[in-house]
């Protein structure tokens, strides 16, 4: 459906949120996702605020949050990167990525919006919510 929104597409994108102490219910920011549909398109750029985390929680495992994180943008990088699914398409990674869950590492909602050029659009949404 591209050309409808002159020359741009609808995209989604969640915050990944790292909330050391679940039980407390406090986060930061460390990423996001964008997807769009029309361009079979998925990715994730993070950004990892240590001292920010360290705050929350001075116990934090970093080297594990550092690990989830870096799982996340294998997931949408696709291929052997992805694990179990290497072969699903953009849509399906995106969806289990944003699907909730009570871990360390997890997603906000999901928001749309229109972008001519998704891959600027990850990176202008990270400088904005994340760093």
């Amino acid at each position: 459906m591209s050309g409808l929104h002159n020359g741009r597409d609808v995209f989604e994108y969640a915050v990944v949120r790292v909330v050391p102490r679940v039980e407390r219910g406090e986060l930061i920011n460390a990423g996001v996702v964008v997807y769009c549909r029309a361009r079979s398109f998925v990715t994730a750029r993070i950004h990892l605020d240590e001292a920010r985390l360290l705050a929350l929680d001075p116990s934090a495992d970093v080297a594990g949050v550092r690990a989830a994180l870096c799982a996340v943008e294998g997931m949408c990088s696709g291929g052997e990167r992805a694990g179990q699914a290497a072969g699903d398409d953009a849509g399906r990674r995106f969806r289990w990525l944003v699907a909730p869950r009570s871990t360390v590492v997890q997603p906000g909602p999901v928001h749309t919006g229109l972008t001519a050029d998704p891959a600027a659009e990850a990176e202008r949404l990270l400088d904005l919510l994340v760093r």
